[in-house]
């Protein structure tokens, strides 16, 4: 997978897993990352699918509607990539942080779903439930920071509150962050995020 690394100052921080959304690439959330942790190691990955000309992680087959075998095809694909990255960089596959924005936290939400040890914990901005109907490993130990728009039109509250429910049935450690917004990511749930992740 297209992806760059950059070795943080800190080795015992958790590699911060950047997951752009949709038309975005492995440069969009770098900022947010520096803003997160500054001293963390940085494995930013673009996503394998076109729609459009646009990078994605999977495929959909309208807005909202997942094409679930490719979400199935790609996570297992971005889990096998992390093990390789983790081996080829030198750095502990134990202690991925993800952070995810609308397409890139679906799949990041989908890594939770399907493995129990892909992700130390994620920080998800306006993700959906990946798939559902299915159990879910044990994520005792995982914290997952949730930020959503009370507005989003993409991603109704209901998604969020569901996702959220789901986690915690499966043992995570989850926090769920309102902001009165849309869609878009913003400076003031990045900020709360990175006081959540601070606090671990």
């Amino acid at each position: 997978m297209k992806h760059l690394f950059t070795q943080g100052k800190n080795p015992d921080k958790p590699v911060l897993l950047l997951l752009h959304g949709t038309g975005g690439n492995e440069l969009d959330l770098l900022p947010i990352a520096a803003r997160i942790d500054d001293e963390a190691s940085i494995l930013s990955v673009r996503g394998n699918v076109l729609e459009n000309g646009m990078p994605r992680f999977f495929r959909r087959l309208a807005e909202g509607v997942f094409d679930e075998e490719d979400l199935i095809f790609r996570t297992k694909e971005l889990n096998q990539f992390l093990d390789e990255a983790a081996e080829k960089y030198g750095f502990d596959r134990n202690n991925i942080m993800a952070i995810g924005y609308s397409n890139g936290a679906n799949i990041a939400a989908s890594l939770l779903f399907h493995y129990s040890d892909a992700l130390k914990g994620a920080i998800l901005h306006h993700p959906m439930v990946p798939r559902r109907g299915i159990t879910l490993p044990d994520l005792a130990g995982t914290s997952v920071f949730l930020a959503a728009g009370t507005n989003d039109p993409i991603c109704p509250p209901s998604e969020s509150e569901d996702l959220q429910s789901l986690l915690q049935q499966a043992n995570a450690n989850v926090t769920l962050h309102w902001e009165q917004n849309g869609h878009q990511l913003t400076a003031e749930e990045v900020e709360a995020a990175r006081r959540w992740y601070v606090e671990l």
